[in-house]
């Protein structure tokens, strides 16, 4: 029972020590902001920059894991391509060894006199959790939370070495065994390092166990070699199951590339030991050397560096290795949209722990949700003037599209929610669950309007030509709001934005207008009681296109102004009984512009019952709406 008492503390330690790690990377990230994401997704295409991107980022938030899953993310995302990301991978590799590097700090050896005596594990562990529970507890911002954060983390990690090392030292006799078994046989260290490192899925924690068994007792070089080198290829491995999950054959080249890598690190270094053992220049004295703990460290890192350095100039062969091993996938499903899956597949759940680059992916996907919506609008007018079943079965396409990227878009943007710390990514992401709302109900929208004239169709009505003159105005007027909606989006520009409120009054206006006229058609049995209902439908959705787009304005201009957010509707009431120079600008040259249209356009009297040729409507058509395609 002692055996397993002492069992159940070196992995309490174990357990401390990977709690305390993440804990650092979460605070080291945290408080990182956005430059190391604006980093990562301006690399370069040289990559030896890359290498030291890679290096960098992974040294501060110590796992070479993680840096390698965030560029799997960036690679599906398209922000950079997959050659890109191999000098990342490189230098993720050799940023890892910095934590074994802080370990060593348990081999400080000095009296309490010493500036050194400082750095002890034992007296740095404590001071580092003081102060970092002041620091939460009392001084309570978000930067002296993250910064705690990083001091618990730090404590915690040195804690949980300090319990490894007190249970190994109890367990000397045990371990003294297990030592001499995997020192005397090097694949037994080989693939120990492999199953460790793939059951804790942590090469620094692995490492941390060697080193404080190499405090306590002391490892020779020979034994360390074989089971660094199973750490490296274990800690390839779990990287691989961890980044291969869902991935696109890009990502998975990433990671393909890292097993490459390390496959080729390990046979470099089996390689130049075995020439140099050969030719005596790795003596018995270096051979045999017991190493403490800083010793493990320093094997470990140049294991890491000297490979990677070497590695560089071949990133190529390695890029070329991989796509043949990892070939495009053609798909050739007929019932799959390729925009849907393009673009559904660049919602990374690899970035959501990083929410600037999550938000950013969001916001591209949001926009195509908006170039989507705005063809739906013009798809369906054209309806009108021109019936088209493969047209209508497209809308219908393209409707299920937009209801499926706007689900999928809202559980990505809400799953960041727990890693955001920064004031402007929150603004971002309400902005953003704004957005996808809006766009998504103008689809409903596009799919009402096509409605109401599939059922004016089934009846073999058609309205008038007078009506079709006035309604293709209102119709030009939204087209009009939606594509300045559109810039103002995709531009974050508030000087668009502000353009949308006063063109949305003057489609009131209009719509008003049309209302009153069409009544004074049915009074007149110009127009029958059934066209009249489905004409005033067509018209309250063109309505509630425009009051979309200005919900999105004032979203927008919310994010911007901190005045407006929470009370938008004391904003646009304001707004609307101000003497506001350029909202009555833009309101009176958006409506002399639509109601001096709507002046000359002449009402010929025809009955809304009698069907126009195909020939009028069409010649209708042409001249109506400006923004029209060919959906």
């Amino acid at each position: 029972m002692e055996l397993f008492y002492r069992i159940v503390t070196l992995l309490g330690g174990l357990a401390m020590f990977l709690y305390g790690m993440r804990l650092m990377g979460d605070g080291l990230k945290a408080s990182s902001g956005g430059a190391m994401k604006a980093a990562l997704a301006k690399i370069t295409d040289k990559p030896i920059k890359a290498f030291i991107l890679g290096l960098f980022v992974t040294c501060l938030i110590q796992s070479s894991t993680a840096t390698i899953v965030l560029t799997v993310g960036l690679v599906g995302a398209e922000f950079i391509t997959f050659r890109q990301s191999i000098g990342i991978v490189l230098g993720a590799n050799v940023g890892t060894a910095i934590t074994a590097q802080i370990i060593r700090l348990m081999d400080v050896q000095a009296s309490s006199d010493s500036i050194l005596y400082f750095f002890k594990s034992d007296n740095l562990a404590p001071l580092a959790l003081i102060i970092g529970i002041v620091l939460i507890m009392f001084v309570k911002s978000a930067s002296s939370n993250n910064a705690g954060t990083i001091c618990i983390g730090f404590g915690i990690l040195f804690s949980g070495l300090m319990n490894m090392s007190a249970a190994v030292s109890s367990m000397h006799d045990v371990l003294e065994g297990f030592i001499l078994s995997f020192q005397n046989s090097y694949i037994l260290g080989f693939l120990s390092g492999i199953a460790v490192t793939g059951i804790i899925q942590s090469s620094s924690a692995v490492i941390g166990i060697l080193q404080s068994i190499a405090s306590s007792m002391g490892v020779i070089f020979s034994g360390v070699i074989a089971v660094i080198i199973g750490v490296n290829i274990g800690d390839c491995l779990t990287t691989f199951l961890v980044c291969r999950i869902g991935a696109v054959p890009s990502q998975t080249r990433t990671v393909t590339v890292h097993i490459i890598y390390n496959i080729f690190a390990a046979l470099l270094i089996i390689v130049s030991l075995i020439i140099l053992r050969t030719t005596g220049i790795l003596g018995d004295d270096i051979w045999y050397m017991t190493m403490n703990s800083g010793g493990v460290a320093n094997v470990h890192g140049l294991f890491r560096l000297i490979p990677a350095v070497v590695s560089l100039p071949f990133v190529g062969f390695f890029a070329d290795l991989a796509e043949k091993i990892v070939p495009e996938v053609h798909d050739d499903e007929d019932d799959r949209d390729p925009m849907l899956e393009e673009n559904l597949r660049k919602l990374d759940s690899r970035l959501i722990t990083n929410p600037t680059l999550a938000l950013n992916e969001s916001s591209i996907l949001i926009g195509n949700m908006c170039d989507v919506s705005i063809h739906n609008y013009t798809a369906a007018i054209q309806q009108l003037f021109e019936f088209d079943q493969k047209r209508e079965d497209r809308i219908q396409r393209r409707e299920n599209l937009l209801d499926r990227m706007a689900d999928a878009t809202s559980q990505y943007i809400v799953s960041v929610s727990p890693y955001i710390s920064r004031d402007e990514d929150k603004k971002l992401q309400n902005f953003q669950l704004k957005a996808i709302v809006c766009f998504e109900r103008i689809g409903d929208l596009a799919v009402n309007i096509i409605e109401s004239l599939a059922t004016l169709r089934e009846a073999k009505k058609t309205f008038s030509g007078a009506a079709l003159e006035e309604i293709s105005i209102a119709m030009n007027a939204v087209g009009e709001i939606l594509d300045l909606t559109s810039d103002a989006y995709e531009s974050g520009d508030t000087k668009i934005a502000q353009k949308i409120e006063p063109l949305e009054e003057v489609i009131d206006e209009i719509v008003e207008e049309l209302q009153g006229r069409h009544m004074i058609r049915m009074t007149e049995h110009r127009c029958d009681v059934f066209n009249g209902t489905y004409y005033q439908n067509i018209l309250l959705n063109l309505e509630r296109v425009s009051d979309q787009c200005s919900d999105l304005a004032v979203a927008l201009l919310a994010r911007r102004d901190e005045s407006i957010s929470g009370h938008e509707h004391q904003y646009l009431h304001n707004l609307h009984h101000s003497n506001n120079t350029n909202y009555k600008q833009a309101f009176k040259s958006f409506y002399k512009k639509y109601f001096d249209q709507l002046e000359a356009t002449d009402d010929v009297g025809e009955s809304d019952g009698e069907q126009l040729s195909i020939e009028e409507t069409a010649a209708i058509g042409d001249e109506t709406p400006e923004n029209s395609v060919n959906a």
